[in-house]
Parts: structure tokens; sequence; C-alpha cells
């Protein structure tokens, strides 16, 4: 079965160059969801400010390389292309090297995620398994499992299970 998701890419959103690229070794072995921890957003017109936002900030003030994601998700199940497919993140400290990093656009201490945005990532999951950037038997985290810190929120952690159902 053919799983084909439709990204928006860097390109539609307007985002700035990498200042450089590091790629993974290989698929990656793990899986890390976020939340942005700022308002939501649904589709490309109201999310491209958030994009800019946070690949600023990223880039700006936490010097990173790029935005610290490989991939967003908008409230409307709308996927947005950060690093990538392959490209070493800056999501989760001492775990970028095997990991590839998901933010849910939003602040879910407070609000729940849409059932599209889960559908959303749960296809793209799968769509990278199948395209061999995801090992097949991958583990699914909430960045708070490895490290010292609330996000991806209560109630997105709490639905990490739908996420896992999936795959």
């Amino acid at each position: 079965m053919e799983q084909t998701v439709n990204i928006v890419s860097r390109q539609q959103w307007g985002a700035a160059a990498p200042k450089q690229k590091e790629s993974l070794e290989g698929p990656a072995q793990r899986v890390v969801i976020h939340h942005t921890a700022l308002q939501s957003c649904k589709g490309l017109a109201e999310c491209t400010d958030e994009l800019l936002a946070i690949q600023r900030l990223h880039m700006k003030e936490r010097h990173f390389d790029d935005i610290g994601y490989n991939f967003l998700v908008g409230g409307d199940g709308s996927l947005f292309e950060g690093r990538g497919w392959g490209v070493m993140g800056a999501h989760t400290k001492g775990h970028n090297g095997d990991s590839l990093g998901i933010a849910f656009m939003g602040n879910f201490n407070n609000d729940t995620p849409s059932e599209e945005a889960i559908l959303s990532v749960k296809q793209l999951l799968m769509s990278g398994v199948l395209q061999g950037f995801i090992r097949p038997e991958f583990a699914l985290y909430g960045h708070r499992d490895l490290g010292a810190t609330q996000c991806p929120g209560e109630n997105l952690y709490a639905a990490l299970s739908q996420l896992r159902s999936s795959t």
C-alpha cells in the first residue's frame, strides 16, 4: 500500500536556508514527539508566521543550524517540512543522532491535539517507514521521556498511545 502524504515544503513556507546540514547515519531508530508551546494554527496561511518565528528563534537565539524539528504539524493536520527526512535535527539534547523530531504546533498543556493532526502524523510515520527513513520497529517517545521538560504537554503526551497504535 503506497502511503503518500502531502508535506508543505520549506520553499512553500519561506524557510531560510540552513547554515549546514548533517545527515542521520541511517534510518531513524526513534521518533520524538514535541509541541511548540506556542499558539496553535491551521493551514499554510495561518502557520507560516509561526514557522518563520520558530525558525528565527532556533537559528538566532539558540544558534541552531536550522529549525530544530524534522517536521511540524498544524491543527488541521497540515504537515510542514522542517529539516526533513534523513537530516539530524536539534530537538532532544543528546538524542538527535538516531531520531526524528516531530512537533505539534500549539501548547498541549492546555489544548488537546486534533484527530486530524494525530492522523497526519500516523501517516507521516508510515510513509517514513515505507520510504526507508524510519526503521519499521522504531520507538516513539515524548520529549519528556528523554529530558527534563514538560514537552510535549500533558494532553499530547496522553495521546501518544494513539500514534503508537498505528504502526
